[in-house]
């Protein structure tokens, strides 16, 4: 990833859900003579020996086809990180130090750390990045970010799709995004790191503030107020955090803002979704069988914001609908009166 070096990375992929499916199929689309595999540690032995067989993931994107011969598959998560110059996370935020926990410190230290993970990290909701450079060690300017605005099922259908790389070094995301680059694929590398990670654990609160209407049926009117109320207490909460220049009408902000509060292939607006229309709040987690990041990013939001003291109505709107039980109605009718 240096400079000078123009040897091929050597890539590993830690997870195996709908991301981390659509993340190897991008790493594989190209052709490349001279390509080291793409390391992936799968956690399921069943799972693995599948994707060795049918190419397919039998729990995600099952319909996505795989280059196996690309691939080089692991259940040795020591395996897959020793071998690799570049690994990419993409586990959800609640499983991370649960999967990370059996690594020794050094072992992350002389890598370079690309997360796809949006969402809080323990029970002191760190933001990966600051995560995995206090517990891993990973240095600051070892450590990425890819984030969207994108679904992985588009990914997955090579319907036109547009990511952000983000890294302190730009260098080391542009040359990702080298390794990446497709022609339906578009990639912007940026270096405001923890403002995009920020920006990408707010946003899963939010299209769950946007599904909770929706399921309400309570109109675009509205919804177009809620997500424009969403923008401005992102922007009021970076600044309060991480303040630098920063453009939040840009697709890494405001187009990921939209495509989660907007699609149906969003997870936390599905969950916002069967809560509005009267689903307890466990009996939606249950019935999604899939991770919603907003639910636990709501907590950890609230947390983290008093010791900051930034005015986040829509955000505080969500927290108490999913973690002090305030019916969604009602709720959603105080909002309407705090947002213009």
């Amino acid at each position: 990833m240096e400079g000078g070096d123009r040897t091929p990375p050597r890539i590993g992929i830690i997870g195996s859900g709908s991301w981390a499916t659509a993340i190897a199929s991008l790493l594989t689309w190209r052709e490349q003579p001279d390509a080291q595999p793409i390391r992936w540690w799968i956690r399921r032995q069943e799972a693995l020996d599948h994707i060795l067989a049918t190419g397919h993931n039998p729990h995600y994107l099952r319909s996505l086809t795989l280059k196996r011969n690309r691939l080089a598959l692991s259940s040795d998560l020591n395996t897959v990180v020793e071998d690799s110059d570049i690994l990419i996370l993409a586990v959800p935020s609640a499983h991370l130090d649960t999967v990370l926990e059996a690594q020794p410190l050094p072992t992350f230290k002389d890598k370079v750390v690309f997360s796809a993970i949006k969402g809080l990290v323990s029970e002191d909701h760190h933001i990966p990045a600051r995560y995995l450079h206090k517990v891993m060690g990973v240095p600051y300017d070892r450590l990425g970010l890819i984030s969207g605005p994108s679904h992985a099922e588009e990914v997955a259908r090579e319907q036109w799709t547009y990511l952000t790389l983000a890294c302190p070094d730009v260098r080391m995301a542009e040359s990702l995004a080298g390794v990446m680059a497709n022609p339906w694929l578009h990639i912007r590398c940026n270096d405001d790191l923890f403002g995009i990670e920020l920006a990408a654990v707010l946003k899963n609160v939010y299209a769950i503030a946007a599904g909770v209407s929706h399921g309400l049926g309570i109109g675009d009117n509205f919804n177009a107020v809620l997500i424009a109320s969403a923008l401005n207490e992102t922007e009021r909460f970076l600044n309060a955090v991480n303040s630098t220049s920063r453009d939040l009408s840009s697709s890494a902000y405001l187009g990921d803002l939209l495509v989660t509060a907007y699609s149906p292939h969003s997870r936390n607006r599905t969950l916002g979704t069967m809560v509005g229309k009267g689903y307890s709040v466990p009996g939606a987690l249950m019935e999604m069988g899939m991770v919603a990041e907003g639910y636990r990013s709501a907590l950890g939001i609230n947390r983290i914001n008093q010791k900051f003291g930034v005015d986040m109505p829509v955000a505080e709107a969500v927290y108490r609908i999913l973690h002090e039980q305030v019916a969604p109605s009602i709720e959603m009718r105080i909002l309407s009166d705090r947002i213009h």
